[in-house]
């Protein structure tokens, strides 16, 4: 395997590129052409059809053409290239990138997290460090503010759920501008082809693009570099060959001059075409957020030496073509192509919109997974589509629920236009909060001094305030369509949020206390009948509510009894030796274990081992471990790192072997467990053993949540209508976590908030 697949396999991050060669850099670079520049190599496709339409289109005269040339020039340098490859590439998080990363990094330097259950024992995990310089005070002002007022804590979660909802707008409308814009190319060699024909060519491709998703990109990934790196080399020929043809001059139009001479001669109808004009820089967030699958290192040289030149020598020449040829403004992409090449950049162009279009579908999944992981989206299916490839991930729901939102864009506007200015605003809007969040960690994680806080964000806020404004003009004209998609995206997420947190300070409220525990001695006042018994739990502390709700309703349980808790940290991955933390509950003779299991916002929950068996083998190791450490421990909850997570899954036959084993004296071994030699494993050990070949049963809380008779009418129907709704709708607990139906049994509660 080669050494850059081999990275690519196992998740790229920062610290593995510290020490790599320039051959892997150089081969990283040109597989990230393929995931990360599909988006942003196909906008010539619709930049200048969509910056001269309207108003605009009036005023095609050299001036005009030389103006928006020197915008998409200046726009692509500014922000593209100085903002993201020179600034916010740098703030990855643990080599992950995009909005959830940069909020991940804050949660983690501020104290600020919203998630649930977060204990010091999270902050030892070896993803979890933070920078050990001292606070200026400028940080430790903004982290007081974070702790002091709540509301300001809830308004950044807003704000980055109002980022994360616009990128997923981009999971609709780019494949719909992208398909629709390469297949309309078609109508300047077949002019009678109607409207309705090109429209239904689109859907088609549309539907098979989302039909093909279950089998995942692995499968064709490894062409679509060689399709990107044949548009972007097929694209900037032809411009060199336009600039020679038609204008050699058109290099004058880099000058800054001419975008005042742009707005001194068009006036409004030049600041509202900038809604166009930014559209050369859509896909510059998924270079950002495709931070971990690639090197920072190998994305920047890729953008640098590559992407970047294509498309400023692509924009030049379809500019210098314009020049000469005013008339043809509504289609200078594809009359701009020489009669000879027409055909095959034609098929090229098709491809690379896919290949595009995929780019941003498999992103969207990632941040709805993202999502989920901290609490901000209902549980989703989601299917690992390569056993070899990390990250790539399919989910159903999110698939088919984009494609029916495409279908709708491409049939309900037909017009790219109009498509572009809903794209326009989705894009600006996701640039402009991780702008803000670049603030913010340059105070608190680099500890910046102020006014270089102040000027990057006065001067890239400003140049992206600017374009928001010309994007917000065309609102009625289908920027609204981002509002609306953004609004229910982030409606549904922010009352998810709402009503987890609410269950779980629920929770918290009845807890069963350990004095209760305690006082209904070591059989807990019931009887304890053979097997294991796992509690699952929204805590990681104290005892659940539905183990007394249950106790109450059937005095009988098991004769070992786990309390699983499974929590997302604010660190994109958790290794597998870090996964569990085990401790007990109460004392030694009730038999009560806690396991904590810990994951990532970018982990996937659905694990391919026997978590029956890898739990046996944690607490028994525990178990074995316990008296070594006594000395620092007390008697209630006791925690221990489970710092040897099994490497192969414990069968249920190995089980029994090894009790054979263990009761004639024999050497037991044990993946992930160390004894020394003629070592007899403890008593509570073998019960533990004997425990598990008895069967293991499932316990899981159902519970429905309602709102108080006092609350407010918003908050009914945000609880009673809309969390009750996505409660039903989507997964189960259960489905979730794979649990077998034949060992589950349900505990239903209604709390109330």
């Amino acid at each position: 395997m080669k050494p850059s697949e081999e990275f690519l396999e196992q998740g790229i991050s920062q610290q593995n590129f510290k020490r790599v060669s320039c051959t892997t850099v150089v081969s990283l670079a040109y597989q990230s052409l393929g995931v990360v520049y599909g988006d942003l190599s196909t906008s010539p496709l619709y930049v200048y059809k969509t910056a001269f339409s309207g108003k605009l289109s009036l005023h095609e005269n050299d001036e005009e053409i030389y103006g928006v040339l020197s915008f998409i020039f200046w726009t692509f340098t500014l922000i593209a290239l100085l903002k993201y490859v020179f600034v916010v590439m740098s703030a990855d998080d643990n080599g992950e990138g995009g909005t959830v990363a940069l909020y991940s990094l804050l949660c983690r330097h501020a104290r600020l997290s919203t998630l649930p259950n977060q204990q010091a024992t999270d902050e030892k995990l070896s993803s979890y460090a933070t920078d050990g310089s001292a606070d200026t005070w400028q940080s430790s002002g903004l982290k007081a503010l974070f702790e002091k007022h709540q509301r300001f804590s809830n308004m950044l979660l807003i704000f980055v759920l109002l980022g994360t909802s616009m990128a997923i707008g981009d999971g609709v409308l780019t494949p719909t501008i992208s398909v629709l814009s390469a297949v309309s190319g078609v109508q300047v060699k077949i002019r009678e082809l109607h409207e309705n024909y090109v429209v239904l060519i689109s859907c088609v491709i549309l539907v098979g693009l989302f039909s093909l998703q279950h089998h995942g990109t692995h499968r064709v990934a490894f062409i679509f570099a060689p399709i990107v790196t044949t548009w972007l080399l097929c694209i900037s020929s032809i411009g060199i060959y336009n600039i020679f043809q038609w204008n050699p001059h058109i290099f004058n139009a880099l000058s800054p001059v001419y975008m005042l001479k742009f707005f001194r001669s068009t006036g409004i109808d030049g600041w509202i075409s900038l809604g166009g004009v930014v559209l050369s820089i859509t896909g510059v967030e998924t270079m950002f957020a495709d931070l971990g699958h690639f090197s920072s290192l190998s994305i920047k040289v890729a953008f640098t030496f590559l992407v970047y030149p294509c498309l400023i020598l692509a924009y030049m020449g379809e500019a210098a073509f314009l020049t000469k040829h005013h008339e043809d403004i509504q289609r200078s992409f594809y009359k701009a192509i020489p009669e000879a090449v027409f055909w095959p950049v034609f098929i090229v162009a098709t491809f690379a919109a896919i290949v595009g279009s995929q780019a941003v579908i498999s992103a969207t999944f990632s941040i709805i997974s993202q999502c989920c992981a901290l609490n901000c989206f209902p549980s989703v299916k989601i299917i690992h589509t390569s056993s070899k490839i990390y990250g790539q991930i399919y989910i159903p729901e999110v698939n088919w629920m984009l494609m029916c939102l495409c279908l709708a864009v491409t049939i309900g506007l037909r017009d790219t236009n109009m498509i572009g200015h809903a794209y326009g605003l989705a894009v600006t809007t996701v640039m402009l909060v991780t702008t803000c969040l670049m603030g913010q960690v340059m105070i608190t994680v680099w500890k910046q001094r102020i006014f270089i806080v102040v000027a990057f964000l006065l001067f890239f806020g400003s140049v992206e305030l600017l374009y928001i404004s010309a994007c917000v003009y065309k609102i009625p004209e289908g920027g609204w369509i981002p509002l609306v998609l953004s609004f229910i995206f982030m409606a549904v997420m922010y009352i998810w949020n709402y009503g987890t947190m609410k269950k779980h300070d629920f929770d918290m409220e009845n807890k069963v206390s350990m004095d209760s525990i305690v006082a209904l001695g070591p059989s807990l006042g019931m009887v304890r009948v053979p097997g294991i018994g796992l509690v699952y739990t929204n805590l990681a502390t104290g005892v659940p509510a539905i183990f007394g709700h249950f106790v109450t309703n059937l005095p009988a349980f098991h004769q070992v009894l786990v309390f699983v808790c499974i929590k997302s940290v604010q660190v994109p991955h958790v290794s597998e030796n870090e996964r569990l933390l085990i401790s007990r509950v109460g004392l030694k003779e009730y038999g009560m274990f806690r396991c904590i299991v810990r994951y990532g916002y970018k982990d996937l929950q659905q694990e391919n081992y026997d978590f029956e068996n890898t739990l046996v083998s944690a607490i028994v190791q525990f178990v074995e471990t316990e008296g070594e450490d006594e000395s620092s421990r007390e008697a209630g909850d006791m925690d221990i790192e489970v710092l040897h997570a099994p490497e192969h899954p414990v069968k249920n036959s190995n089980c029994n072997e090894k009790l054979k084993q263990s009761s004639y004296g024999t050497q037991v071994t044990k993946s992930g467990i160390r004894h020394p030699e003629n070592f007899m494993l403890k008593d509570e050990s073998l019960e533990i053993l004997k425990a598990k070949e008895s069967g293991v049963a499932y316990i899981i809380g159902h519970s429905y949540a309602k709102a108080k008779k006092s609350s407010t009418i918003l908050k009914k129907f945000a609880i009673n209508v809309v969390y009750a709704f996505l409660s039903k709708n989507f997964r189960e607990p259960e489905v979730g976590l794979n649990v077998p139906h034949a060992s589950l049994l349900e505990v239903g509660m209604i709390y109330y908030v």
